[in-house]
């Protein structure tokens, strides 16, 4: 049976077959699971996809050897996606030296009084061991220009920032042969990256997993493609299969980013327990919170959306409120307490209902997409 055709500007412009990335998804500063591993994007990508690589989980090494390995495993293009912070500051002093790793208990010494006593409070009322976790000081987030370097460096085919404007890069990449790709949640930020010269643009709604922003992707989508013209954009936000997919095409994307779909999936690098909630949850059992960075971000309900939001805290600027939630969810996880734990999603959680695998996912999605845009719309449509 021959393979479906689905192209668009996008699959000319990345050397794909179909106009499906899968987001670059990751812990931000502590933790060893990768939303995005290599396994996850080799797939996506031999699939036809193109699959990103989460790389904040990574040192600024580690991250050179996933580039390698990906490199090794397939010779179809791929992207990176980093978080590009524009302040790192965790209150204290260092010593004016710089470190690869410190004690999580003592940057928590760093907080201010009121955040480290909740801390405290919250663990003693749970009964939450002590959990010792060493802090990646030389990770990816907290040192972005290096790892930017990385990536010039390894001449990855597609750059991403999940956080920040990428913008200063532009001319570095290009000249390495690199496409550049930035991500906002709503129009002004769409019509300022688009100003500092990437190639494309991800417009992400309200709906979608990780970090995002206050406007619904039906209402995003097309005050984001009006404002990025000619940056051609993506849609995410929402999109699990091919009914996404081909609104999205029919709003006027070039193609998608594909986030909580591809994280529930045999390579997805999450958690079991948070697999497991993505394909148990309603659509209304995910939750936007400043608990987990500082800023806002959706996941899996649990419990910790809970306690947060009755501490009466103001959220520390990101990177530092991650060591507040990493200190809890370290102590959950060894307690066993999984309903204070659940990791990044989005509404479209409610629509997935079963892991398999990532080649699979693609496939499926690029068939129904093909099925409503040549059989089931002219079906239900008439023009005449």
């Amino acid at each position: 049976m021959a393979r479906p055709v689905l192209k668009t500007k996008l699959c000319d412009m990345l050397d794909i077959d179909y106009p499906i990335l899968s987001a670059g998804m990751g812990p931000t500063l502590i933790g060893e699971n990768t939303g995005a591993p290599v396994e996850l994007v080799v797939a996506v990508s031999e699939a036809g996809g193109l699959g990103v690589l989460g790389g904040s989980g990574f040192t600024v090494e580690e991250l050179r050897s996933a580039i390698r390995e990906i490199k090794a495993q397939t010779d179809k293009p791929f992207g990176v996606d980093l978080l590009l912070p524009k302040k790192i500051d965790l209150g204290g002093p260092m010593g004016g030296k710089q470190v690869d790793e410190l004690p999580l208990s003592q940057l928590l010494k760093l907080l201010p009084k009121p955040h480290l006593d909740w801390v405290n409070k919250i663990k003693t009322d749970l009964g939450l061991p002590d959990v010792e976790v060493m802090v990646r000081m030389n990770s990816t987030t907290m040192r972005p220009q290096e790892s930017v370097k990385v990536c010039i460096e390894e001449r990855v085919p597609l750059f991403c920032a999940g956080l920040g404007n990428p913008g200063f890069m532009v001319a570095e990449a290009h000249a390495n042969g690199m496409k550049v790709l930035g991500i906002t949640g709503n129009a002004k930020n769409a019509r300022r990256m688009a100003e500092s010269g990437i190639d494309l643009l991800v417009a992400q709604g309200h709906e979608g997993g990780g970090h995002t922003g206050r406007i619904g992707t039906m209402a995003l989508l097309p005050a984001a493609i009006d404002a990025a013209q000619p940056v051609p954009v993506l849609a995410a936000g929402g999109i699990g299969d091919g009914r996404g997919v081909a609104a999205a095409l029919a709003m006027g994307c070039i193609g998608v980013w594909v986030g909580t779909r591809f994280l529930a999936t045999n390579e997805g690098g999450a958690l079991p327990v948070n697999k497991q909630r993505i394909i148990s949850s309603t659509d209304e059992d995910t939750r936007v919170s400043t608990a987990y960075t500082g800023k806002t971000l959706r996941a899996s309900y649990n419990k910790f959306h809970d306690l947060w939001a009755e501490s009466g805290l103001a959220p520390l600027p990101f990177p530092t409120q991650v060591m507040i939630s990493s200190a809890l969810l370290a102590g959950f996880i060894e307690a066993k307490k999984d309903d204070y734990v659940g990791g990044l999603a989005g509404q479209v959680s409610g629509i997935i209902h079963d892991i398999k695998p990532a080649r699979t996912v693609l496939e499926e999605m690029v068939a129904e997409t093909v099925d409503i845009l040549a059989r089931q719309l002219p079906e239900r449509v008439r023009l005449k």
